[in-house]
């Protein structure tokens, strides 16, 4: 592939998210520090919402590989969850063996206790909240409410894309909607950012970022909207596109061609930065 071809010693522009090309631009540093200033508070619930794309799996992550070892986490990737489910799952990741379903809360509440007593802070991170039933987030909420005199038990974190902060909207939610104290949004990236983006993941991963032109770049933010993972795509074809003519930079016909290969990106009308003119 194209790696060798541009000197990189791993993918720049991969969509796998990758902590090692984590680049602190303000829309997701002040996400995860929002996150770490309400954990340390205590708060019950936090919330993080973004447009597809906007970095919030990376966001995640970084807290993941950052949280303090006094930290107990609880990670739930699936949101297609009963509210049955859901308390099974919490137990399963807290070790809780229970009797029966109708103790499991109980139970769970008695190993939350223990930690608690041992110095340790159970964290739960919810990705896709916007997918989870009503049933679910009512558990949640009730797990919400299990203290002690001083502290929260259980911290909560939902991870979501716009719908969730819809759903929150509607009357029946509103007491889980009041206990999020702290909420985040992730916006796409300024142009400025963009620019930034692209030259330390080329940069970080061992390449030149002169492989890309000023004008290359400021056209990639046009296409994108400013989203990271639209950012990879387009980056990515445009190298895997010099890279099968032997071109040692991207040309614009690269970035035009991948602008129209990518679905979601605004599609130039002409392959000159003097006048891409957008559709």
């Amino acid at each position: 592939m194209y790696l060798d071809h541009f000197g990189f010693e791993q993918w720049p522009f991969h969509l796998t998210p990758n902590t090692e090309l984590f680049l602190g631009l303000p829309p997701h540093y002040e996400a995860i520090q929002m996150v770490n200033t309400a954990l340390s508070m205590g708060e019950g619930v936090i919330k993080v919402t973004g447009e597809v794309g906007t970095g919030k799996t990376m966001v995640c992550r970084m807290l993941v590989n950052h949280f303090k070892a006094n930290v107990q986490l609880v990670y739930l990737p699936n949101p297609a969850l009963s509210g049955r489910e859901l308390r099974q799952a919490v137990a399963t990741e807290l070790a809780v063996e229970s009797s029966s379903f109708t103790s499991i809360v109980d139970d769970i509440q008695r190993q939350l206790i223990a930690f608690a007593r041992a110095g340790k802070h159970v964290v739960v991170l919810v990705d896709e909240a916007q997918a989870l039933s009503d049933e679910a987030l009512e558990a949640l909420r009730l797990f919400g409410n299990l203290e002690t005199e001083q502290q929260k038990l259980l911290q909560i974190v939902l991870f979501g894309q716009p719908e969730l902060d819809q759903r929150l909207e509607q009357h029946h939610l509103r007491q889980l909607r009041q206990r999020i104290t702290f909420s985040a949004k992730l916006r796409p990236l300024s142009m400025e950012e963009t620019v930034t983006y692209i030259d330390i993941r080329i940069e970080k991963a061992g390449g030149d970022r002169a492989v890309f032109s000023s004008s290359q770049k400021q056209a990639i933010w046009k296409a994108s909207k400013g989203i990271p993972r639209l950012i990879n795509q387009l980056c990515h074809k445009s190298l895997l596109l010099a890279y099968s003519q032997e071109s040692v930079s991207i040309k614009h016909s690269h970035l035009y061609a991948a602008a129209h290969d990518t679905f979601d990106a605004c599609k130039p009308k002409y392959k000159s930065p003097k006048c891409w003119g957008w559709s």
